[in-house]
């Protein structure tokens, strides 16, 4: 199988770390090296690796640097024959007194937007709010992204520091969210917290991000698969930052088994230095070159996607292969 030309999908990527290092000095004016964009391979913990961000994040300060952000992360993805992405961002770490968080969206949103007119690439916008931002800010920024539902974004995340602000502490933004009729996911289960995966789907989430902590607890894993509620798996990012310690440690095949629909994704392109391509070339190598695994993987993404479109798009054409 030749992953590089198949048609492919991704729903769990961060536009702040997949930036590309030409789009970062274009807009700081400077040369930068691999080394202050991607993390090392003996990466020891989440808490250097979210330092990568800080750089992309001051290119997406003004209007100009999110657009042109969302178009070259854009036009990178649809390379690899990403025909289908659900990009992520926190538009509250780009609002200021110049900045309302209606024009940042906007922005990301035209961005994208040329993109799909440029490449073909289809897309969705998932806001993130964080878990270390208020509840007054997290609230501001769902009811503004909500009144761009169906017009470029397609749901909420939840984004941050698991152990130290636990998704219990956010249940009134995800009871504003159903009362606004918000689709939602929320990152869960990367730092090893159980407690979270449990919430995250007593609140109804679509999806979790990571979901590593979800293999802890099989009669959850049941829940899940019976609710069909989808885990976006990021092997070489949960690999930098401990919160699986290698493959052999990785519960992958445990998901599919227990019937969970898993999909494989990069997390951040440019902070672990991969793609989709590299992401199920992985899989690929690691569990026997099985091709029904990887098609198994993307018809997951497929059916857990906020389009309801790109199941058939994409089917027809997996078809043919």
């Amino acid at each position: 199988m030749d992953i590089k030309t198949i048609p492919k999908l991704e729903l769990h990527c961060h536009l702040d770390g997949s930036l590309t290092k030409s789009m970062i000095q274009r807009h700081l004016g400077r040369s930068v090296t691999k080394e202050e964009l991607t993390v090392a391979e003996d990466c020891p913990n989440l808490t250097e690796y979210l330092e990568k961000f800080d750089l992309p994040l001051e290119c997406l300060q003004d209007e100009e640097g999110l657009e042109e952000g969302a178009y070259t992360f854009a036009e990178e993805t649809a390379k690899e024959r990403v025909e289908y992405i659900e990009v992520r961002f926190a538009p509250m770490l780009s609002v200021h007194a110049d900045l309302s968080c209606a024009k940042v969206i906007e922005a990301v949103r035209r961005g994208m937007e040329r993109a799909k007119e440029d490449f073909g690439l289809q897309y969705g916008i998932i806001v993130c709010a964080m878990r270390n931002h208020s509840l007054e800010q997290n609230l501001a920024m769902l009811r503004c992204a909500r009144e761009y539902l169906g017009c470029g974004v397609c749901a909420l995340d939840l984004a941050g520091d698991e152990s130290a602000f636990p998704t219990a502490g956010f249940r009134e933004v995800f009871r504003e969210a159903k009362r606004l009729d918000m689709p939602f996911v929320i990152h869960s289960g990367e730092t090893g917290n159980l407690e979270n995966v449990r919430e995250a789907c007593e609140l109804g989430a679509k999806r979790i991000g990571h979901g590593i902590a979800l293999r802890k607890d099989p009669e959850l894993m049941k829940v899940y698969a019976e609710k069909g509620i989808g885990v976006e798996m990021c092997p070489t990012s949960n690999f930098q930052t401990k919160a699986a310690a290698g493959w052999k440690d990785y519960p992958l095949l445990s998901f599919l088994d227990a019937g969970i629909k898993v999909s494989i994704n990069t997390d951040n392109r440019t902070v672990s230095g991969t793609s989709m391509t590299k992401e199920l070339t992985k899989v690929y190598e690691q569990y026997g070159r099985n091709d029904e695994l990887i098609f198994t993987l993307l018809r997951n993404a497929a059916e857990t996607a906020f389009d309801p479109e790109v199941k058939d798009t994409l089917e027809k054409k997996w078809k043919g292969i």
